[in-house]
This record gives structure tokens, sequence and C-alpha cells, in this order.
């Protein structure tokens, strides 16, 4: 492939227990102030996750320095369906993140939206790069699906529209480098799954817009059913995003979704970076989300 970036999709089955300790948390959006520690979290085994390909290792390649850090940092954001408000809780920092393979939900958006403007349904073609991009990560449909859109200037313009402020387009063909913060990805789910909250949605994706981005996330393929879904019981949507960065290798492991706890529908964002291993980042973001539910549950 034409770049000397890498990135690293691991396959290996990962059994993985863990205690990779974020720090204290603020709920910022809310205005309301607590503590919440990340601290002594026990992940159950991570399942399988995708392995390293020539291809995968050219997508979003990193090639900037990177700073190097004295312990992860993570951000979990959730929002309660079931409740009044529509703004998430936010623990820990609510700070920009690379976004690796979460944005592969931003991208299917953005062209929904482009199709939904141009008056007509996805084509075959783009159904067919759609559904194995969102269930099964694959990034050589990822590539042609964000030049499709415009790239980051084609994403940016989607995402004023779905209400997005602080996400960043990543910089030429390199999407996975797509800046975002917890936050914007409340915003961005809950364009997508409002409508399961409530008979009317102020979103600008269509019902049947919304119905089949949930569709792709309520399928997953198995080898990729960890992150958020370790808050939830049998039912929830979900995408995943993995990426180790070139210069520190550290790293950046995501996941963000719709879950099923309790019998309360939440939604769920937790970004991380700075992770020794994919291993170590999947432990620190499936407790995280477990205890952000549970945090928020009590609210």
């Amino acid at each position: 492939m034409p770049y000397s970036h890498s990135i690293s999709h691991s396959k290996t089955s990962a059994r993985h227990r863990g205690s990779r300790a974020g720090a204290c948390a603020g709920v910022l959006l809310a205005s309301v102030t607590s503590l919440f520690s990340f601290a002594a979290v026990h992940a159950a085994p991570a399942v399988a996750a995708p392995a390293p390909s020539e291809q995968t290792r050219a997508t979003a390649g990193v090639d900037a320095a990177v700073q190097p850090q004295s312990k992860p940092r993570v951000t979990a954001a959730v929002l309660s369906l079931d409740g009044g408000s529509r703004k998430p809780l936010l623990y820990g920092e609510d700070a920009p993140y690379d976004t690796a393979s979460i944005i592969k939900v931003d991208i299917l958006a953005a062209l929904l939206l482009q199709a939904q403007d141009a008056g007509r349904h996805l084509t075959v073609q783009e159904r067919a790069l759609a559904e194995p991009m969102i269930r099964n990560s694959d990034n050589a449909a990822a590539n042609a699906l964000w030049r499709e859109i415009g790239r980051a200037p084609g994403l940016e313009a989607a995402n004023k529209s779905l209400g997005l402020a602080s996400t960043k387009g990543g910089p030429g063909t390199k999407w996975g480098l797509t800046r975002t913060t917890a936050s914007d990805q409340i915003r961005l789910l809950l364009s997508v799954f409002d409508n399961a909250a409530t008979s009317k949605t102020d979103s600008p994706l269509n019902k049947e817009s919304q119905a089949y981005i949930q569709t792709l996330m309520s399928r997953i393929a198995s080898d990729q059913a960890w992150g958020v879904s370790k808050a939830s019981g049998a039912e929830y949507a979900l995408k995943n995003g993995w990426l180790q960065r070139t210069a520190s290798g550290l790293w950046d492991v995501n996941s963000v979704g719709r879950v099923t706890a309790d019998g309360h529908r939440y939604l769920v964002a937790v970004l991380s970076d700075g992770s020794a291993s994919m291993s170590d980042g999947i432990s620190l973001v499936e407790g995280a989300a477990r205890q952000a539910v549970s945090a928020t549950a009590r609210t």
C-alpha cells in the first residue's frame, strides 16, 4: 500500500483481566460535579479482535509525533434514553481523542444524509460497502465511502446538521485520525437512536436511515462484541475502534453504542488512549463503561 505508516488491528484471542485506572471524573454537561474512579476495574475476558493486514495498516496511518504520556486517559459519557434530559453525564475530561474506527458510524450517517438530501436511497454498491464497514469494521469499505462523502469537509458538513460541535475530520485519507469528544459521540448516537426513545425525533436522519444504522450496529461480528456491550445485558448495538500509534506504540481504544442495563436504555461513549496494549485498552474501556452506566443509573 502507498503509506509507510502503520495501524495494527490485533486478532489475538485476548483473555484480559485488568485494572487500568483512570482518575476522577466530573459530571460536566449536567452542571453536576462528582468524583468517579475507574480504579480496580476487572474486565470480562475479551473476544478476539480483528487481525492486522497490509490493507488495515495503511488506512488511517500516523506520522505525527506523539507526546509520551505517563498513564492512559479515558473519558466516558452516558445518556439515559428513558430520562427526560438530552444532556449526557460525563466522567473524565471531555477532551478530543482519535476516533479510529468508531468514525465509521459517522461516515455512514454522512452518506445517508447526503442521500436524503438528494432524494434517493443508498445504491446496492453503497450498501455493499456500508454493511461490512460497520459489522466487520472493514477498512477498504471505509476508504471508499470516506472518498464518496467528500472526506473531512463532507463529514464536517454532515456533522453540522447532526449537531456535533467538536469533531474534526482526519487529514486527507486518514479518516481514523478524526478527532472527537465523548459528548459529540453521544450527540451522534442520539441522532441514530432517538426514535427508539420517543415517537418523534428531531434527528436530521429520517426513520429509515436511523433504522438502517441501528440494524447494522446490532449485528456486529461476534469477534468485535467487546467494549460498551459489557455494560449491557443481551441487548446492545455498538461500534468499536482501535489503533496503535506508530511513534509511541501506545493504543487508542474506543467504543460507542446503545446498551440495556436492568431494563433501562443508555447511550454510552467511552474514548481512551495511551494503553500499553490493545487488551489493556479494552479492559480500561469495558471497566469505564460498566462503572459509568452504574453511576448514571444511581443519579
